[in-house]
């Protein structure tokens, strides 16, 4: 089975392959954690928090096949978005929770403290009547090729590999306005948002200050 997924306008998506990691990882680098809000406004270098830990997590979700990559085929094929994506169970929501309670207290080990509790307190798959969904857990394209609808055709592909897969729902966490824009517009729903103003410490000191317009972590949802 091929694994390409389409080309359209010189942009090849197709699913990632553990052997793209190490491309991968420098393409995070340079465009994913000095973009996403929360990691961005951090003022830390939050790709070396948890690095090894963060890897091996990535590794497992692009070998279940559902992970994509976009290609450039007019630039030897360079990197120029991608999709981490992962299936979910019930019995991650007390993994998540452990994990995160056991981490330190920099940024990743605040944003994962932040994901649990949210989680927990929507619960998707008591909410659907679920036993599994794809859980997009990361959507990232080059900044040149923003703008251009590249993101939401990885949305769009990953809602295809899901179905092909036999998944009932897939999820996304996003901590940007405009992730949930785009997936808004692609038909999934919005089904909790959370201010990050309202989301304190022990202190009542509020933990994540991005800039507007990313004010809200939104869950967005799509029965697959």
């Amino acid at each position: 089975m091929s694994s390409a997924l389409g080309s359209k306008d010189g942009i090849l998506i197709r699913i990632m392959e553990v052997s793209d990691y190490q491309n991968v990882k420098l393409f995070m680098g340079n465009n994913f954690y000095n973009g996403e809000p929360l990691c961005a406004s951090s003022g830390e270098n939050v790709q070396r928090c948890y690095e090894k830990e963060n890897d091996e997590y990535h590794i497992s979700m692009i070998e279940q096949g559902t992970c994509l990559l976009a290609l450039d085929e007019n630039n030897d094929g360079r990197i120029v978005g991608l999709v981490l994506a992962g299936p979910q169970v019930p019995s991650d929501l007390d993994k998540h929770r452990e994990e995160a309670a056991a981490m330190e207290p920099n940024t990743w080990g605040r944003i994962a403290v932040f994901l649990s509790k949210v989680e927990i307190e929507v619960n998707l798959f008591k909410r659907y009547n679920v036993s599994k969904l794809l859980y997009s857990h990361i959507t990232n394209v080059d900044a040149s090729m923003r703008g251009k609808g590249l993101g939401a055709r990885l949305a769009a592909a990953l809602m295809e590999v899901g179905r092909s897969k036999g998944y009932p729902l897939m999820a996304a966490y996003c901590s940007s306005f405009y992730s949930a824009r785009q997936k808004q517009a692609l038909g999934m729903e919005c089904v909790y948002e959370k201010a990050y103003a309202d989301y304190k410490d022990d202190n009542g000191k509020v933990v994540f200050n991005p800039p507007a317009p990313h004010t809200h972590l939104r869950i967005m949802v799509i029965k697959l």
